[in-house]
This record gives structure tokens, sequence and C-alpha cells, in this order.
């Protein structure tokens, strides 16, 4: 397999809709999509074709049943952890060509022990009043995306 522009990581996702949104935002893009399970979903179900559209095979897909099975195969020297509970703004991220943006499921994140143990590799896109628990996940992941590559120089015409 060649190496990705990027990878977009969504560990345990559970809402299809969110899934079919950034598979069709990595496809515009041409990211690599990983999803890690266990899915919410079936990767059948018709809302998550349906925000995807007619995209999906646009989509570079890979799956995985679980975190030890991406890792084994990529390590974790080249991921960038996501959550709304980082102090670090993911602007202050340097992001390179061919990393892993890690995103948890919409209702658990990736877990409070999981980034203790990543902290300095983990951002969150701010929000600005504590009313708020979290952002979208398909619009945090674009807002990412899109900042790595502005950071790669993948934004000019």
């Amino acid at each position: 397999m060649a190496p990705a522009l990027l990878n977009v990581v969504l560990v345990r996702p559970q809402i299809p809709q969110n899934t079919g949104s950034i598979a069709r935002l990595t496809a515009a893009v041409q990211a690599r999509l990983h999803l890690v399970g266990p899915l919410g979903f079936s990767l059948e179900d018709r809302y998550l074709k349906r925000a995807g559209l007619d995209y999906w095979p646009l989509v570079d897909l890979c799956t995985y049943g679980a975190w030890e099975e991406l890792t084994r195969r990529f390590g974790e020297s080249r991921m960038k952890f996501f959550s709304a509970r980082s102090k670090n703004s993911y602007l202050h991220a340097r992001f390179e060509t061919g990393d892993f943006l890690v995103f948890g499921s919409e209702t658990g994140g990736l877990g409070a022990p999981f980034l203790a143990a990543r902290a300095a590799q983990t951002y969150a896109v701010p929000i600005f009043t504590p009313a708020v628990r979290s952002l979208n996940l398909a619009n945090a992941v674009a807002v990412v995306v899109y900042e790595a590559l502005r950071q790669l120089g993948r934004l000019e015409p």
C-alpha cells in the first residue's frame, strides 16, 4: 500500500452519518480513512452510504477490528490524537505528510487513560463555552484536516 498524504483514523465510531461525511471528506482531499472497531454500525448501513453519496468508490478505506491491529501495522510515532478535553490547540500541532489524525467515538472519545498516556500528542479544536461539550465529529475532523493541508501547502490553487 502506497503511503497516504494524510491518514484519518476513527476509533469506534458510532454514528454512520458522521462516518459517511468523513469518508466523503477523505475522498475529496485524497486522504486514507482508517476505521477501528468495533463500529457502532454496519459498513452496509444506508445512512452511512447516503452521507457518503456516490463517492464511496473514491474512498481509500482500511478497517481494523481493534486499535492493536492498527498500531501493529503503523506504530504510533506519526499519530496525533484529538479530544475536546485537551489543553493543546490543534493550531499548535505541526503536521507532516503521512501523519495519522486519530479521533475517538462520538459518545466516549478516545478515553481519559488512553489520552493521558499521549498528552503531548493530543490536541483539541477550541470550544469557547463550557455549555458545549464537544463539536460534531465530522466537523472536528474537517477543521483538523484542512489545517493539516494548509500546513502541507496543499491548499494553493
